[in-house]
């Protein structure tokens, strides 16, 4: 249940024919007009998670958090550094997503357990208190695409929640739903800590990370400015954001 980032960076190449389309491309090449520029949306990321550590990740929209987590969840590889992760891993990155909009809210909750490893029999038995806990048991046979966008959100926290990996990725999941489902979540990340997983999580709500973290990382424009304990972080970027 380790995660250790060192000198981690992400680079995109920008204007290439997967931009510009193909055919743009070709005529671009052909009159010496074509040029790609490199972007790093992270670089030189540096940082290690223990057992039992909750990392709160922070800094402001296109700071390159959502881009990391892509990395460590195993989704992108970085550009350079050295990246380890020992453990299983639950990622919920983009809140709904993911899902077949055809197949029953049942079918799509054993599809994504599948997808993330887990057996069949194991799914069957969480099952009931994943649907419990996403508060859609009148929706089960429901087909997926008629949910509404806190339904599909409630049932993907759920899924990645109630199972159980050894290493949780979440990005704005708390920040759905209603003001009771956000309290009985952060009730159920406070379980996730004590169970000792190791988690990441994304957040633009301050309140959520100091009551959550026990170690934070502050991103400004693909930079590493802080990683460290959270209230010393959080006093940084609070000074950074009120100027």
């Amino acid at each position: 249940m380790t995660v250790h980032l060192e000198d981690i960076g992400i680079r995109y190449i920008i204007g290439d024919f997967r931009n510009i389309g193909f055919k743009d491309f070709v005529m671009q090449k052909l009159r010496n007009e074509y040029k790609a520029k490199e972007f790093w949306a992270v670089e030189n990321i540096s940082l290690t998670l223990k057992r039992g550590d909750f990392l709160g990740i922070v800094g402001n929209n296109g700071a390159g958090k959502s881009t990391l987590l892509k990395a460590i969840a195993g989704i992108m590889q970085p550009s350079k550094g050295k990246l380890i992760v020992e453990g299983t891993v639950g990622a919920l990155l983009e809140l709904g997503t993911g899902f077949d909009g055809e197949m029953t809210v049942r079918e799509n909750t054993f599809l994504r357990g599948a997808l993330m490893g887990y057996s069949r029999n194991f799914m069957q038995e969480m099952y009931p208190k994943i649907i419990e806990f996403a508060e859609l048991e009148d929706f089960q046979e429901r087909p997926f695409r008629q949910l509404s966008s806190g339904m599909r959100s409630r049932l993907a926290f759920s899924i990645a929640c109630l199972v159980k990996p050894d290493i949780l990725i979440l990005d704005e999941v708390l920040s759905v739903g209603d003001g009771a489902f956000k309290e009985k979540s952060e009730i159920r990340m406070k379980k996730i800590i004590d169970d000792g997983a190791t988690t990441i999580f994304v957040s633009h709500s301050l309140s959520q990370v100091k009551k959550l973290c026990n170690k934070i990382l502050w991103l400004d424009k693909g930079k590493q400015m802080a990683f460290g304990e959270t209230n010393e972080v959080i006093s940084l970027y609070e000074k950074f954001i009120n100027k």
